[in-house]
């Protein structure tokens, strides 16, 4: 009779532990339809950025494979020529790829350039089935025309955009909705993400 008590106590015991989060609000997101807050500093998928008039930053300088602790950058930089003008001045990246698997996601590469063509942003996201899906070349990193900002520097002094330093002032914060509005990929997950208290 004694252990039948000790049982019902015991069961009580789990619902009363059970039926106490039952009725909390629960931190769990409905993911992949809800996306997770991240910092805005957060070091996520790359991107290649564009000036608003559709030209690419990215000039093919190789700053940012050279500063690379991975080696996960490869960047081959191609004449530009009047027939098809790139970037602004004199060359552009012919080839641009990162390996996302070799990547170790520090940044060095968004420090190293001198345009802010390459930038990090709060997008994880990147699983696939093939290794070979982890390669993003230049049509997977470039962002589209219209998500071009700042002008192209065709007629300043040695081609330094003058919104130099913009992206990482911008991203140097803590309130999301500013942050993630520094790059494109930032922008769209502003609208899919939710933080675990909101």
């Amino acid at each position: 009779m004694r252990k039948s008590l000790f049982n019902i106590a015991a069961l009580l015991t789990g619902f009363r532990t059970t039926f106490g989060y039952f009725f909390a609000k629960q931190p769990t997101i409905a993911y992949p339809d809800v996306k997770k807050q991240h910092a805005p500093r957060f070091h996520g998928l790359h991107e290649l950025r564009r000036y608003a008039d559709g030209q690419e930053r990215c000039i093919g300088c190789e700053l940012c494979s050279i500063a690379c602790p991975a080696n996960a950058i490869t960047v081959i930089g191609g004449e530009n020529t009047p027939e098809l003008r790139r970037s602004p001045g004199e060359r552009g990246a012919a080839s641009y790829e990162i390996d996302e698997l070799r990547c170790i996601f520090c940044g060095m590469c968004e420090e190293a350039c001198p345009t802010d063509a390459i930038v990090l942003t709060p997008r994880f996201e990147m699983a696939d089935y093939r290794r070979s899906g982890f390669v993003y070349a230049k049509d997977r990193l470039l962002v589209p025309p219209e998500a071009g900002v700042g002008e192209a520097p065709n007629e300043r002094p040695n081609g330094i955009p003058s919104d130099l330093g913009f992206v990482a002032k911008k991203k140097s914060t803590v309130d999301i909705q500013t942050g993630y509005s520094a790059t494109h990929r930032g922008t769209i997950l502003k609208t899919q993400r939710r933080g675990l208290a909101g």
